[in-house]
């Protein structure tokens, strides 16, 4: 029989632990010599005949016994007539009398000597003890050992770490210890793993006492993770991080050791509470990062491979443990480069540029466009100021429209250097993405890498002539109402040109409200009150329309008399136009139309508003450099010209 419990602890079955062992008897017998013959006892016999399939043997029964010749198989030698044996009595005459098909009892030589040295075993080996035996069979849920007889190894007692196939342990002698005995049933369950930790519990005690922070070991590779590998270093493991294996770079750490290699390891930490020691291979050597500033001087052009490709750049190795970033905006001077694998790819060699280097970070800034000319160097040189050139529209913005002179070369035409009369709110309403258009070369400026383009520049300024020999002092002219403001009313003259019809000229009478008095689209007749071609405004007036000469010198000669009594012979009207563009006309009293003089607003310059689509009041002169393009649109202009 067989303890149930003991083998269904180890995850073996019954049949197999049977198979594998066998019944050695069907009761609890004392196998001892006995001047009686009885089932499950064991016999001395004498060998009186042999012959192909039996051996006939004299146990001093009644009758003999036989054994079947294959027992002898093996190392045994062979049966001889007149040899003594020891068998197993396996079955008499039942109470009938009747005996097997042979008339004979049956006898067992193996299963006698089983039975002996099962016996044998008992009374040798012990709980904890150490037995050694040569693995002979595998069997579902561990090995079959043989110290003498079979004992189990439980699958998860082979080893620390389970091995892949226990299988490779057969025909191996190997050490365990003997975790349960149990006598009556004959059954034994030992561990090679309970010894292997017992052992290296002693011998990690000793070697925590021995260890020391930088010294050099030598150990084993038991296993390969991820991010590393525990080594062995007789008595305890340690683990060799991948980061601590090489200063290059490693994708794994089985490119740099195999299971069972032996190598010597430096050890970097010890916590001696948890029992955990991190180890080193790459510390064995100097860094290469030391006078890394000597080897690749800054400015230094060296070869270098790209090992990685990131979405902001690219890593070259200089030389093993040497690693540079080449970010995407150092890669080139004129392309505009959404990813850094339109120009390298892995395992390309290329020529680059040390930018700069931090030792104490151990990062190096490489450029790949340092290797070339920078074609904004001879920008100056190649387009000049007041240089017409050619070129396509590349981008739109609030601000402006970018205009490509050569591949990777832009330059900002700016919405205030688009027309002389017209205010732009965007550059669609002149131009479209993609258009070939031709402009004139403003400004260039190297250091910020920035070209002002102009397109009004190409014509004539017609506010030094024309517009002055058009629209004079006292002329009656057309308009329609194009904006109302608290201030006023806009009056568009001609396509792009605006005047501005002060509150104060409305009517004869005072307006509080200029929509009580006009509305917009309205067309309405007005006169000429000034023309300021350095100031870019006209102002209008509706009142004075059908005033006669006499009238607007009478109102004049009103108004310096006003004036001059007030003690302020220099004040000046402000009459139609609003704000500080100097006077319409002077007059000697302020009695005739005061509120021409006090309620022009500050801020009534010719269109002001940002939604004004057309204005008399167009960017001023010097405001197509690229100074005066704002800081705001020329910071953003890069970056819309990267993005685009």
């Amino acid at each position: 029989m067989v303890n149930r419990n003991l083998i269904r602890e180890f995850d073996v079955s019954e049949e197999d632990w049977e198979a594998a062992i066998g019944e050695l008897a069907t009761d609890e017998g004392g196998w001892l010599d006995t001047e009686y013959i009885d089932v499950n006892q064991i016999v001395k016999g004498q060998i009186i005949r042999v012959d192909n399939e039996f051996v006939l043997i004299d146990v001093g029964y009644k009758s003999e016994g036989t054994v079947p010749l294959n027992e002898w198989e093996g190392d045994d030698s062979q049966p001889e007539v007149g040899q003594t044996v020891r068998v197993l009595v396996e079955d008499v005459e039942d109470a009938q009398g009747r005996l097997d098909d042979r008339g004979m009892i049956v006898l067992s030589k193996r299963k006698a000597e089983k039975i002996e040295k099962w016996m044998k075993v008992m009374e040798t080996v012990h709980e904890n003890d150490i037995v050694s035996g040569e693995v002979t069979r595998k069997i579902k849920g561990g090995l079959l050992v043989d110290i003498g007889v079979n004992v189990f190894l439980p699958a998860s007692q082979v080893d620390i770490r389970r091995p892949h196939d226990i299988g490779e342990y057969i025909g191996k002698t190997i050490e365990c210890m003997v975790l349960k005995i149990d006598e009556a049933r004959r059954n034994i369950v030992v561990s090679r793993r309970s010894l292997i930790e017992a052992q290296r519990a002693d011998k990690k005690a000793e070697l925590l006492k021995e260890l020391e922070i930088n010294q050099l070991r030598s150990g084993v590779v038991k296993n390969i993770a991820d991010f590393g590998a525990f080594v062995d270093l007789g008595g305890i493991d340690g683990l060799l991080h991948i980061t601590d294996m090489s200063w290059g770079r490693i994708n794994h750490p089985s490119e740099i050791v195999k299971i069972d290699e032996e190598l010597e390891v430096m050890i970097l930490h010890i916590d001696y509470e948890k029992e955990k020691i991190a180890l080193g291979l790459k510390q064995k050597s100097a860094s290469p990062w030391e006078n890394v500033a000597g080897k690749y001087p800054v400015n230094s052009t060296i070869k270098g491979t790209v090992v990685n490709v990131m979405s902001y750049g690219a890593f070259i190795k200089l030389e093993d443990g040497i690693e540079g970033l080449v970010h995407i905006s150092e890669m080139s001077w004129t392309k505009r480069i959404s990813h850094p694998s339109e120009l390298v790819q892995i395992d390309d060699g290329i020529d680059v540029v040390v930018l700069r280097i931090d030792e104490q970070k151990q990062e190096i800034s490489l450029g790949m466009k340092q290797t070339q000319d920078n074609p904004w160097e001879k920008v100056a040189d190649k387009y000049p100021t007041d240089q017409l050139i050619t070129g396509r529209v590349r981008n739109l913005t609030n601000y402006g429209a970018f205009i490509e002179i050569e591949e990777g070369i832009d330059g900002l035409l700016h919405v205030s250097d688009m027309s002389w009369t017209r205010k732009i709110s965007h550059p669609s309403e002149l131009v479209e993405k993609g258009q070939e258009i031709q402009c004139k070369v403003l400004s260039v400026d190297q250091q910020r890498r920035r070209i002002a383009l102009g397109l009004k520049q190409m014509d004539e300024d017609p506010w030094a002539t024309d517009i002055p020999n058009r629209y004079q002092q006292g002329q009656l002219v057309k308009g329609k109402v194009t904006k109302i403001t608290n201030f006023g009313v806009f009056v568009g003259l001609e396509d792009g040109l605006e005047g501005l019809l002060h509150i104060s000229e409305l009517a004869e009478h005072k307006v509080e409200n200029p929509q009580e008095v006009v509305s917009v689209g309205d067309e309405l007749e007005v006169k000429v009150l000034r023309v300021d071609c350095e100031e870019r405004k006209i102002g209008l007036s509706r009142k004075r329309v059908e005033w006669a000469e006499e009238d607007e010198a009478a109102a004049e000669a009103a108004l310096n008399e006003g004036l001059s009594r007030s003690g302020d012979a220099n004040a000046e009207l402000k009459g139609g136009i609003g704000g500080d563009s100097g006077p319409l006309f002077k007059s000697a009293t302020a009695t005739a139309e005061p509120e021409a003089a006090t309620t022009a607003e500050p801020e009534a310059d010719v269109v002001t508003a940002e939604s004004e689509p057309v204005s008399v009041e167009t960017a001023e002169p010097e405001a197509t450099t690229s100074e005066e393009q704002t800081e705001e649109a020329a910071e953003s202009s890069q970056s819309d010209s990267q993005s685009s």
